[in-house]
């Protein structure tokens, strides 16, 4: 049994406002797994008043950066050496499968590497040299801490989303409050103990798992300068609503409807092994899962076959056991959404190919699904429009390549994307064309050296690299 009965507020573990513990139970058997002490309003209180005196009097802001990196290279260092347990925490308290949550670390270790390198090559203060030689004037453009930033993160990757947040918000001289969903209080848990150890100064890092509800009252809360938010884009647009009313900073990293381009000349039997990974990792539970799944006409029912036979083969259950390739849904509720919608899609009229709404047989006591697959799906039915967050894949024929882009870019999301074909530099030409943050080409992994984040509904402001440090700074000039 794990046990938190304290809160990390401002580098120290604190006694709860409310000394009830909540019950966090396994998605695989219902178990109890941990039990964990939940932020209230009064405990976010007191982490913003020591985030903001951090700021104002402490000595993070104004040390070197170089002392800065120092600190966040060491948390990387301990992190990396407690990767399995990491891995572990994750799929206990998630489900995700253990092949997916031992993967994630070296892309823990790259995310951090990359804004570790950023931070070394930030143009932190320059002199700009005048565009008229004559000037007399010289002007000196910092870029500097914003203050305090509010980080609110989703349950479905916690380590990832965090250290998306963190790590550059802590690099740029901030102070923090990260918002954790009740779900991820042990692996939450043992991050706030991993930032214990590395020697941030008083204040400077509060780690609160906490409901909606106490989440909206961190972001409304007038001594938050920043609001950096990953999830929902219905709760994206109530935190931008209140950023707006505040004219606070605000970063949005939402959902995704995200559409894979099969081109006629693509190696099928590859783009359907990179199904397996582009499309159904962490058990669907993912923003930039590729979903839509769009084929050409020519090679429609060869498509369709190949995926049958994938998602057939998948295993389904424990996420300990190491041939699992999907566990259970994190939750009940988040359970019955999927099977919803995969009643809807039989509903709608699409072909139900493989998988339907039943639970997966000797699993009833978790919260699984049936991996599902649909074919003749009209980008217009809801199974293609709405983000469902499961292992759920649609399989969209197109006529042409400009009517593949048409249907790929007929969504209110833009958060991710793929291309497949046998030609680098022709998918290179197709992806271009898609409104999308980010897009692979024949399966490519993530760059955390450049930004990523979405177009239209899947959010505002972007992560990862230089850029992402950039948005937890403000320029100011100093005319001479």
């Amino acid at each position: 049994m794990i046990t938190y009965d304290r809160l990390f507020i401002g580098g120290s573990w604190v006694e709860p406002s409310d000394p009830e513990l909540l019950d966090i139970t396994s998605p695989h058997d219902q178990s109890v797994i941990a039990r964990a002490a939940q932020a209230q309003p009064a405990d976010i209180d007191r982490a913003v008043a020591a985030a903001r005196k951090s700021f104002e009097e402490g000595g993070w802001r104004p040390a070197p950066p170089a002392e800065r990196i120092a600190v966040i290279r060491r948390f990387n260092a301990l992190r990396e050496e407690n990767a399995e347990k990491v891995a572990h925490l994750i799929s206990l308290e998630n489900g995700s499968a253990g092949w997916f949550t031992r993967a994630g670390q070296s892309g823990l270790t790259r995310q951090a590497n990359a804004y570790l390198k950023a931070a070394e090559e930030f143009r932190w203060e320059e002199t700009l040299v005048p565009s008229d030689p004559a000037s007399p004037v010289r002007s000196v453009v910092r870029r500097e801490a914003i203050g305090v930033v509010a980080a609110v993160i989703p349950w479905n990757s916690p380590f990832s989303s965090a250290s998306a947040k963190i790590l550059p918000a802590l690099l740029a001289g901030n102070s923090v409050i990260l918002k954790v969903s009740p779900e991820n209080s042990p692996s939450m848990g043992f991050l706030a103990e991993l930032l214990e150890r590395v020697g941030l100064p008083e204040g400077v890092i509060s780690v609160l798992p906490a409901d909606r509800e106490t989440s909206e009252y961190l972001v409304s809360h007038r001594d938050v300068d920043k609001i950096a938010f990953t999830g929902s884009t219905r709760a994206g647009r109530r935190i931008a609503s209140i950023a707006g009313e505040q004219l606070k900073r605000v970063s949005l990293e939402l959902g995704g409807k995200s559409a894979m381009i099969i081109l006629p000349d693509a190696d099928i039997e590859k783009a359907v092994a990179g199904v397996r990974f582009g499309s159904l990792l962490n058990n669907g539970e993912a923003c930039i899962a590729q979903t839509r799944i769009l084929a050409p006409r020519s090679r429609y029912e060869e498509v369709v076959a190949g995926l049958k036979e994938l998602v057939e083969s998948l295993k389904v259950g424990d996420p300990n056991d190491p041939d699992t390739f999907i566990g259970p849904m994190i939750r009940p509720n988040q359970q019955q959404r999927v099977r919803h919608y995969i009643q809807l899609g039989i509903e709608e009229g699409a072909r139900l190919v493989t998988g339907g709404p039943q639970i997966p047989e000797g699993l009833e006591k978790g919260n699984y699904v049936t991996p599902t697959l649909f074919a003749d799906v009209d980008n217009s039915m809801r199974i293609a429009q709405e983000e469902i967050f499961g292992p759920v894949l649609v399989v969209i024929p197109y006529d042409d390549e400009d009517d593949a882009v048409r249907i790929a870019n007929d969504s209110e999301y833009g958060l991710s994307g793929g291309v497949w074909s046998a030609h680098e530099e022709h998918a290179l030409a197709v992806a271009r064309r898609v409104r999308t943050g980010t897009v692979t080409v024949n399966g490519a992994s993530v760059a955390f050296d450049g930004p990523f984040g979405g177009f239209k509904a899947s959010g505002i402001g972007r992560e990862y690299g230089a850029v992402g440090l950039g948005g937890y700074t403000e320029y100011k000039t100093i005319t001479l």
